[in-house]
């Protein structure tokens, strides 16, 4: 498979899982660090533990850590364990991904002669 249809597919992954209103917010609150214009290494990314990330979004915790789990298998934020804490962010490498793909020029679609 190329690698233009495997990112293809990387994307529509991520996509998938920021199409729910929860996983969308979790996501956006730990993008607090790399917003755009800003830049950020992976020692700066803002980390934030499971219950300070679900503070105030009124999500029980089996179903905040569900809609973690789906955020981590779309590669859209890490995790890392530590003592009790479970703390989570965002590789700024994953908003430059996201960043490209909506950047790029639209693609000519097959046999529109343009």
């Amino acid at each position: 498979m190329s690698n233009h249809r495997n990112e293809d597919l990387a994307l529509a992954k991520m996509f998938a899982a920021l199409s729910n209103p929860n996983r969308l917010a979790l996501f956006q609150r730990l993008c607090s660090c790399c917003a755009p214009g800003t830049s950020c290494s992976v020692d700066e990314v803002s980390k934030l533990c499971v219950g300070e990330l679900g503070d105030g979004l009124d999500i029980a915790p089996s179903t905040l850590s569900h809609h973690l789990k789906t955020l981590v298998n779309a590669g859209l934020i890490q995790t890392e364990r530590s003592g009790k804490r479970v703390n989570c962010w965002v590789d700024p490498e994953v908003l430059t991904r996201l960043s490209a793909f909506f950047s790029q020029p639209l693609r000519t679609p097959c046999g529109s002669g343009a």
